[in-house]
């Protein structure tokens, strides 16, 4: 009974998504059915390293991390592994022709999170972003056009820009927890304990022209994946203009949030503008 193994394990990272983060979660349940699974097994396998160098403060990270790893090649080389999130994930690195260079490079920004602290260049703090957050995009993007190499190229970049915009609305909202609990300033050049409203309104211009880039591949997705791509976007703009209008002191002592009623507002809205074709 293989299948059902194979079920189990797609159910568990599945219910690793749902606990993690409701808003992705809400975002795969607009994607068509043919798709969700993929998109929650990458999520599982990404959000468990992360996991490990965020939170495991009283084990062994690097340990961890490295058996975490070793076990996920493991598992590509057998077909199987009893880890149900490195099983599901490596059945879809396999189906889709997912590269292995992208789960290196994000392997590589994990391994940073462990001892690094401090981005101090523009080229450190591209390549860190790069392997934690645009690379998870177009893991993603191999998946939406299923095969189709012509629209993987196409759509490339404008994946890189959404997994950034993502990757920096975190830093920005997750401030006062990188700073104070893990010691980490991802942004180059700004005194994050002094945050002023200059550095502030520098940070969100980078990422409203990472959403511009972003939007116009969005609106060139395979209609399986557009609508739940749409939503995840007009999501994380919300929480980047609820970020705009807050005090640069507070989003230094706080965690900005959506509140639920907010997101389903959204998701009704984003229906209506993707079944209208105005997407």
């Amino acid at each position: 009974m293989k299948q059902l193994f194979d079920s189990v394990s797609i159910n568990c990272s599945k219910l690793v998504t749902k606990s993690y983060s409701t808003s992705f979660s809400l975002a795969v349940k607009m994607l068509a059915p043919s798709i969700r699974d993929a998109i929650y097994s990458i999520y599982g396998f990404v959000r468990f390293a992360d996991e490990i160098v965020d939170s495991f403060h009283n084990y062994d990270k690097e340990k961890l991390l490295k058996k975490f790893e070793k076990d996920y090649y493991k598992a590509y080389k057998n077909d199987i592994s009893l880890n149900p999130i490195l099983h599901s994930f490596q059945a879809t690195v396999k189906k889709y022709n997912i590269d292995d260079r992208l789960v290196q490079a994000f392997l590589k920004s994990m391994r940073q999170d462990l001892h690094k602290t401090k981005y101090n260049t523009i080229e450190e703090y591209n390549e860190y972003i790069y392997g934690s957050a645009d690379v998870v995009g177009l893991m993603c993007l191999k998946v939406f056009v299923n095969g189709n190499e012509k629209r993987y190229i196409e759509l490339k970049d404008a994946a890189m820009s959404l997994g950034s915009a993502f990757q920096k609305v975190n830093f920005l909202r997750d401030i006062k927890a990188d700073t104070f609990q893990l010691n980490r300033n991802y942004f180059p050049n700004i005194n994050i304990y002094d945050l002023d409203n200059f550095s502030k309104s520098k940070i969100i211009k980078e990422i409203e022209d990472d959403f511009e880039k972003a939007y116009q591949g969005i609106k060139k997705l395979p209609v399986e994946a557009k609508f739940g791509v749409y939503t995840a976007y007009r999501y994380y703009k919300s929480l980047l203009n609820k970020l705009k209008k807050t005090p640069s002191h507070l989003i230094v002592n706080s965690r900005i949030r959506v509140s639920n009623p907010y997101k389903m507002g959204l998701l009704a809205k984003s229906f209506v503008t993707y079944k209208l074709n105005l997407l």
